[in-house]
């Protein structure tokens, strides 16, 4: 059976904490009468029974408030304090008055003494109020702030004032905000990049598709006889299909890393045997496309603890940008060298170049330059942002310098 509020855990040791504190307060008021006045003992006796009656009412009161939920009645937490507040003292003022009204022989002092509590009565009730009105302000203000937050407005915040429970709670309450306020403003970024994906990724199938289309329907219906022809669009055929699967593989990336499903097979590895691979892969298409393809490793760069099929992904998307970029009678560079204990991999080209004001976005998801966009389908733009999060995945790093007509170099690095 669950606790309930009632025989909550943490209520009975405050419970306990309260009538223990009555007790050692009855307690030390009678020692100390009884060291300062030396009294008769049916003096002592009257006054232990007054203070113990007052203290039996207040640990009544006390239980009540607290055990039954009399405390949670209350409208406002104001009206609750200065209850409170009066109870207790009504409970002084009926046990000073008692007293001095059993033990003064003087009419004259008992008057004083009357007057002199209801004074010290009144002075602390309007402390009380006066003090209420201030917490239950700073309360409504935070209450008046939760609840611009329910109605949408993420940008409230509470004010914080002083160091007691409620300035950490205001606190508490503008960091809890503010995580609002970005997980929602993360939240329209991913609805504006699916949004994007939707539309870019339906343009750039369907362009390759409808070529493909084309092509396949001229060779079906014969319209095309000539063997040289048809071998011209059998490679555009080709040409179409690669597109679609590396634009296949771009989006089942992009997927394990926004499912958090992406896992490293790492293994020391050679990294100069995988950028052979890579640039004898590309050879044809540098060469179909003009460009120069070369390489260089220094030979102390292996082994290398690293997921080699992750790290040719990264090589192909890098690879595929730099010749794509890089017009007829240019050349692209692959090399790799050892730099601070990590194995720096870089490749350049002597293409087009990166505007400087667009430098920050390019390893963003669906960047495509101006002239990228206009001239090659197929792409949506994910290489360089997949390329960045396989290489952060192995704890590696990833840049990029570029000038206008000057060429591109992008690198990366790996822990050795």
């Amino acid at each position: 059976m669950m606790p309930t509020e009632r025989d909550s855990p943490q209520r009975q040791p405050t419970t306990l904490l309260f009538v223990g504190s009555v007790t050692l307060v009855l307690a030390l008021a009678l020692a100390m009468f009884y060291g300062l006045a030396q009294p008769p003992t049916e003096d002592l006796v009257v006054l232990a029974f007054i203070l113990s009656v007052a203290a039996l009412i207040s640990i009544a009161l006390g239980h009540g408030a607290s055990r039954l939920g009399w405390i949670h009645r209350s409208p406002r937490l104001q009206w609750t304090l200065i209850a409170g507040n009066a109870l207790t003292l009504a409970l002084v003022f009926l046990s000073v008055w008692v007293t001095a009204r059993l033990m003064f022989v003087n009419q004259h002092d008992l008057a004083l003494a009357t007057v002199l509590l209801i004074f010290a009565a009144g002075i602390a009730t309007s402390l009380e109020y006066f003090l209420s009105m201030a917490l239950t302000q700073r309360i409504t203000v935070l209450n008046q702030a939760a609840q611009d937050i329910a109605e949408g407005h993420l940008d409230a915040r509470a004010p914080v004032a002083g160091r007691d429970e409620l300035a950490e709670l205001a606190e508490a309450f503008n960091e809890m905000t503010a995580r609002l306020e970005a997980a929602e403003r993360e939240q329209r970024e991913l609805d504006r990049l699916r949004r994007d994906l939707v539309t870019w990724v339906g343009h750039d199938l369907r362009t390759p598709l409808t070529s493909l289309r084309a092509v396949v329907e001229a060779l079906a219906d014969g319209v095309v006889e000539d063997p040289v022809t048809a071998q011209r669009y059998l490679r555009t055929a080709q040409h179409h299909v690669r597109l679609l699967s590396d634009l296949l593989d771009d989006l089942s990336d992009i997927a394990q890393i926004d499912t958090g499903e992406m896992k490293l097979d790492r293994h020391h590895s050679s990294i100069r045997d995988l950028i052979s691979d890579m640039l004898e892969g590309f050879s044809t298409r540098a060469a179909q496309e003009g460009v120069t393809l070369r390489g260089s490793t220094e030979p102390d760069v292996d082994p290398v603890l690293m997921d080699a099929q992750k790290i040719e992904r990264v090589l192909t998307n890098l690879l595929d940008n730099a010749i794509r970029h890089t017009p007829p009678g240019g050349a692209v560079h692959v090399s790799a060298s050892t730099v601070d204990d990590q194995v720096r991999v870089e490749v350049s080209d002597t293409g087009e170049g990166v505007r400087e004001a667009e430098l920050s976005q390019v390893f963003g998801r669906f960047y495509r330059g101006e002239q990228d966009r206009r001239r090659h389908a197929g792409s949506a733009g994910l290489g360089l942002s997949i390329a960045k999060e396989f290489v952060e995945a192995h704890g590696g790093d990833i840049g990029i310098e570029s000038a206008v007509g000057e060429g591109t170099r992008v690198w990366f690095t790996l822990p050795h």
